[in-house]
């Protein structure tokens, strides 16, 4: 009997390699099967059809602006996509009847198509949920899906690189049959979701440079809501930081903290720096251990580089990493983000100007009430205290018509400006108006105190 078991060792592995090389054959020789150019991948797009692009970084440049040069080829096909990087240039006039724009999150590029009437927005969902709007929307459960991923490893797995987010939700819910991915050799391959060479239909296979993001100066207003919010972190707490000059400078800020963890939509380059540091360890998180967890990258490519092949970091779809139930399962989860304005009853408008739609909601309602049901968890709203050379006040007394209540007042914990924290979690009115009025501007106070009079908040 020992014999055989002994025998039985030797040749197992045999068979295994023999069983592994079958499989790789057999992605090769369909990976060979399945590329194509982009001109051809485009032309298989009909009248009436609708695609979604992978989201914002990880929008595939090749297949998008192949489709915006045989454009006017095309009639009546929506367009789904976040916050592009790139030229977005069939948003012009000259395109209507040929494309129509859905957004699902307005920023720089699309905020003109946007006034102009050529792009569509859709709001009222809560990011988590976006695959979900995917499957079950008539307007938004895509025909097509134009992705970007990496180049496949051994056993035909892709990464979807610097951004997950709904990039693998719009794989996972595009009609059967229309999956096209550009294979960038450039792209970053990071650790999490991946996508296999059978889930793909068409691979366009060319180079592009990857989209990066710049880092902002910070200045004196940027660095004091900094120094409060960063007083606000314990050790051993797993945060939630978005991109900007003020999540840089709270991230500095942290260089004397210990054992943080990252659960966090973006991951981002601050907090490679930390991870450098030896600040974040990850090892006090309940869940994902180890692990900074995100569904996007953004930041520089020597940023991108060093989170390739790196275990200490991972990507998954918003249906995981921005589900409140998820967040809230780790230990002093603390989410740190920007908003607009505030009102004196504590709702805050993080989206909209003047009531036009500015931006749109992203994950900032998922993370602060993921953060609240965290056991010693604390979200954070930040804002300058002022705009426009401190002549608006950016703590109002009621938010202007037609402006968004991005986070109900329920939901609101503490609140920071530059002239200190305002901790609104279980205060009545008048506590909540009084907290806000004494972070707002000086010059502003009187005439918030004279209005909350007639609010009937003071």
């Amino acid at each position: 009997m020992k014999d055989l078991r002994n025998e039985f060792r030797r040749i197992l592995p045999l068979y295994t390699s023999a069983a592994a090389q079958e499989i790789i054959m057999n992605w090769k020789e369909k990976y060979a099967d399945k590329i194509v150019s982009a001109e051809y991948a485009v032309s298989l797009v009909k009248d009436g059809d609708k695609i979604i692009f992978g989201d914002w970084l990880g929008e595939p440049p090749a297949l998008v602006e192949t489709l915006y040069d045989h454009g006017m080829e095309k009639h009546d096909v929506t367009i789904i996509h976040g916050m592009s990087p790139g030229s977005n240039r069939c948003v012009d006039p000259a395109y209507a009847g040929h494309f129509k724009h859905v957004s699902t999150f307005l920023g720089p590029n699309s905020r003109p198509g946007y006034r102009e009437g050529t792009v569509e927005y859709i709001g009222g969902t809560n990011f988590h949920k976006w695959p979900e709007m995917f499957a079950v929307s008539d307007i938004l459960n895509p025909h097509w899906a134009f992705v970007q991923v990496t180049e496949p490893d051994e056993n035909g797995m892709c990464s979807y690189g610097v951004d997950c987010s709904f990039t693998e939700p719009a794989v996972r819910t595009a009609a059967k049959g229309k999956v096209v991915a550009q294979i960038n050799p450039n792209f970053p391959r990071i650790g999490g979701k991946m996508l296999h060479i059978d889930d793909i239909d068409y691979i366009v296979c060319q180079e592009s440079p990857l989209y990066t993001i710049g880092r902002a100066g910070v200045n004196e207003k940027t660095q004091k809501i900094a120094d409060c919010c960063a007083s606000l972190i314990e050790d051993d707490s797993t945060i939630q930081l978005g991109i900007g000059a003020l999540p840089d400078a709270i991230a500095r800020n942290l260089m004397d903290k210990k054992n943080l963890g990252v659960h966090s939509e973006t991951l981002t380059e601050s907090m490679m720096e930390l991870v450098e540091a030896g600040v974040i360890t990850n090892s006090m998180k309940t869940i994902n251990k180890g692990v900074c967890i995100g569904s996007q990258l953004a930041g520089s490519e020597a940023f991108y580089r060093y989170c390739e092949n790196n275990p200490m970091f991972e990507v998954h779809p918003v249906d995981y990493v921005n589900d409140p139930y998820i967040i809230g399962q780790n230990y002093k989860q603390v989410s740190i983000n920007a908003c607009l304005e505030i009102d004196l009853k504590g709702q805050a408008n993080s989206e909209s100007i003047g009531g036009i739609q500015y931006s749109g909601i992203g994950g900032q309602l998922d993370h602060v009430r993921g953060a609240q049901l965290s056991k010693g968890g604390k979200s954070i709203l930040a804002l300058n205290s002022t705009a426009k050379g401190d002549t608006i006040s950016k703590i109002v007394p009621f938010h202007a018509h037609g402006n968004i209540v991005t986070v109900p007042r329920y939901d609101i914990n503490y609140v920071v400006t530059e002239y200190g924290i305002a901790d609104l979690k279980y205060k009545t009115e008048r506590q909540r108006a009084e907290a806000l009025i004494a972070i707002a501007h000086p010059n502003f106070r009187d005439e918030l105190r004279f209005e909350g009079r007639k609010l009937g908040v003071l």
